[in-house]
């Protein structure tokens, strides 16, 4: 292979950068894959949770007599058995949580504060009896008022859902319990004198409701605890150190006593980084002992686990009649649902970093409400602290008559510009983007009549964290790798081209495994866009420690200075006398059997920058106007992965992303009816089919990532985070109307269109 200073350029690449099948994708397809509800211990149990069917109840009584005595019935177990915390505090992913909270989200506390917040569970010898048990349990409730809008649940004379929430933040809170668990503040400038500036000023409200993330896979889990107390949990999660975390704070266990061993997992895009049922599968193991296992089903999924939190915001946007902004004022309220912990943060950045912004204000205010605690999505908080951005920001294009490409070319924030927290912006692709947009037909092409085209920005900040990679040099120059993160994307195959194209060998000799907590380094989850970066960079690290360990033996047989050895085509030579050289195969086959023993190379990530991510998303829709019904006709996702190290993956993420953002805008979206979820089935709830999305082409413009591996960033994030604003702006070409309330569903456009024909 071509060296340059002894090491790769980006023209010579042998295996990176190209579009390389999923390593893993035949066991897949084959249904050889092992998901957490595959694991089948001897002996195992089936674990049931009895969930509230209020929204808001003080729980008087449970009455468990009757579901211990039924045949088969081994355990139940309510609020009680969850022992008291040893510790306080907090445990923090990507959303953070106070672990008082967490323990009341596992099992209720005395008062069910969501419908399907878990009162009771039991543990049987079959999944009909464990039903049965769970039919047996009596539970008195007094029923509470029920606050399940966050608006109304930041007014004054708002029922309190907790008396021990005060408003964290800024400035001099009353000492009063409240909904507002939150207030944070981002200032710049003075927004009054900005919009005195301005010459256009335009000022709107948003609202958009909790949403599913859309896995496939139901939560499942497997508990077993062995007669020294050890406890070994199989389950489907995006990061097994953090469940690992979350089961040792909650039950009072040292890490050395926890295993959490993560299976195959059928999606996540956030939802899966907290437990649920695992603590209470570990009680039930202990009292039985015997394995319990947890599946959930698809309607505990909806009611029990964490949704994206809904938003109500009101942005007011200032631009001078050449086209730049003067001030931007936004107050944004965001649901944590039941308990505090949310993305509020992240949407009171993201919408306002990768623009210049002399004259800034935010106030963003987190809101507990009865609904179920939240979790992250993919970008979470970003699609909604983009959107009222991004919607604004064409409607000013047209009031001042600017192109909507060049309107947001003139006001990119340059490298180290203030974001919204006032902290240098990293370097990012959005111009490269923008003027790829400006020139392609996506967006120069003549509009085709009866259509609307629509433009949105995505920016994702990204996440660096925490991250652990071994590598093994096997005797017949094979490699095993094995990574603390788990493959939600295919990762693995990434993993594998990294190894291959370092030692110049075959993808198919680079076995990728994902390790339990017992056999590798901690590692944050696969979460925030950072999985290729930090583990990827991780992965390089241990292929370097390795080459490391070989060059020192090789030059110890060659008897030359290890710096003086170099490797190419599977062989270590003298730089000076390529005469002078070793074959890979020599040192890997004496590695195992001669001093000094194998050879076992080690990487680790910690305190990277962050590295954002950036698209620019167009749209054409065709609207029906006498049903409403919106027709996806052509959709380009132009994104910047910094390097595509796998194109094919890469752009199998961001259609996904368009995919997700598409349902998000138009139809997806959580109903409450006096804090009962009415739409808790696939069936009532509507996700795009095949049916829906369109084919999306892609457009990489790479602007390499100064820390990321080889320049790549990450890009399952920045993908999603237009769709909101993107289809606003859509169908309000389309049909000349403006819907703010989301999902922007048929019969919302259909009333608009008759309102509109009325006036």
């Amino acid at each position: 292979m071509t060296q340059v200073d002894g090491e790769k350029t980006k023209d010579n690449f042998r295996v990176l950068g190209q579009s390389i099948p999923r390593v893993d994708a035949v066991e897949r397809v084959q249904g050889r894959a092992a998901f957490a509800a595959d694991v089948h211990k001897l002996g195992a149990l089936y674990g049931k949770v009895l969930r509230s069917p209020h929204a808001h109840a003080r729980i008087l009584k449970i009455d468990v007599s009757r579901a211990r005595v039924l045949s088969g019935v081994k355990a139940v177990i309510t609020g009680k058995d969850i022992p008291a915390l040893g510790e306080k505090g907090a445990v923090a992913g990507e959303l953070p949580i106070d672990l008082d909270d967490l323990r009341e989200i596992v099992m209720a506390q005395g008062k069910a504060t969501w419908q399907g917040h878990p009162v009771a569970a039991v543990a049987a010898t079959s999944s009909h009896i464990a039903d049965e048990a769970l039919d047996l349990i009596e539970v008195e409730y007094e029923v509470l008022p029920v606050v399940d809008d966050v608006r109304a649940a930041m007014e004054p004379d708002a029922p309190i859902i907790h008396e021990k929430v005060r408003t964290q933040g800024f400035g001099d809170e009353e000492d009063r319990p409240t909904n507002v668990s939150m207030h944070m503040i981002s200032e710049r400038g003075d927004v009054e004198v900005g919009f005195t500036e301005a010459d256009v000023v335009i000022e709107r409200e948003f609202t958009t409701t909790m949403v599913h993330q859309g896995y496939l896979e139901p939560h499942a889990c497997t508990a077993e605890v062995d007669a020294g107390g050890h406890v070994t949990v199989w389950t489907t999660t995006q990061g097994a150190f953090g469940i690992k975390a979350q089961i040792c704070f909650l039950l009072g266990l040292s890490h050395s006593q926890v295993t959490v061993v993560p299976t195959e997992i059928g999606g996540g895009f956030g939802g899966k980084n907290s437990v649920y049922p695992q603590p209470l599968a570990i009680i039930l193991a202990r009292m039985t002992g015997r394995p319990v296992s947890f599946a959930q089903s698809r309607l505990e999924t909806f009611v029990g686990t964490g949704p994206a939190p809904g938003s109500s915001i009101r942005t007011k946007i200032g631009v001078t009649r050449d086209g730049r902004i003067t001030a931007i004022e936004s107050d944004i309220a965001m649901e944590s649902g039941a308990y505090p912990g949310s993305s509020v943060g992240i949407a009171a950045m993201t919408g306002y970093s990768y623009y210049a912004i002399p004259n800034l204000r935010i106030d963003a205010f987190e809101v507990v409400t009865n609904r179920p605690h939240v979790a992250a999505y993919r970008a979470p908080g970003a699609p909604q602290g983009l959107l009222p951005v991004e919607t604004i920001m064409d409607e000013v294009a047209a009031e001042v008559g600017i192109d909507p490409v060049e309107l947001r070319l003139r006001n990119v924030n340059p490298e180290g510009g203030p974001m919204s927290n006032d902290q240098p912006l990293p370097r990012i692709g959005l111009q490269a983007l923008l003027e790829e947009v400006r020139g392609h037909p996506a967006w120069t092409s003549p509009v085709p009549e009866g259509r609307g085209r629509g433009l949105a920005v995505g920016f994702w900040g990204g996440a660096a964290g925490v991250s652990s990679a071994q590598l093994t040099v096997n005797p017949d120059s094979t490699f095993e790798v094995v990574t603390g993160s788990v493959d939600l994307t295919g990762v693995k195959t990434m993993f594998a081209q990294v190894v291959a194209e370092e030692f110049g060998v075959d993808v198919s000799d680079v076995h990728v495994s994902t390790g339990d907590t017992d056999s590798i380094g901690y590692t944050d989850g696969s979460w925030g866009s950072r999985t290729t970066y930090a583990t990827g960079t991780a992965v390089l690290r241990a292929v370097g420690d390795a080459m490391g360990q070989l060059k020192d033996r090789a030059a110890q047989a060659l008897q030359v200075d290890p710096d003086e050895i170099d490797y190419a085509d599977r062989t270590f030579f003298v730089k000076d006398n390529s005469e002078q050289s070793i074959p890979l195969g020599s040192l890997a086959r004496a590695n195992a059997r001669q001093m000094p023993g194998p050879i076992v190379g080690k990487g680790t990530v910690t305190g990277m920058a962050a590295a954002p991510s950036t698209s620019v998303h167009v749209v054409e829709v065709a609207v029906d106007h006498e049903t409403g019904k919106v027709g996806v006709e052509r959709y380009t996702a132009f994104q910047d992965p910094g390097m595509a190290l796998n194109p094919m993956a890469v752009e199998g993420q961001i259609q996904g992303g368009a995919s997700q953002g598409l349902g998000w805008a138009l139809w997806e979206g959580y109903h409450y009816d006096g804090g009962v979820l009415r739409n808790a089935t696939l069936l009532d709830y509507r996700m795009p089919t095949a049916l829906d999305v369109p084919m999306v082409d892609v457009e990489l413009v790479g602007t390499p990532a100064p820390d990321g591996p080889y320049g790549a960033r990450g890009v399952g994030e920045a993908c999603l985070v237009p769709g909101l604003a993107l289809f606003s702006n859509a169908i309000a070409g389309a049909t000349g109307v403006r819907l703010r309330e989301f999902p922007l569903t048929s019969e919302k456009i259909l009333f608009a269109l008759q309102k509109e024909n009325l006036a």
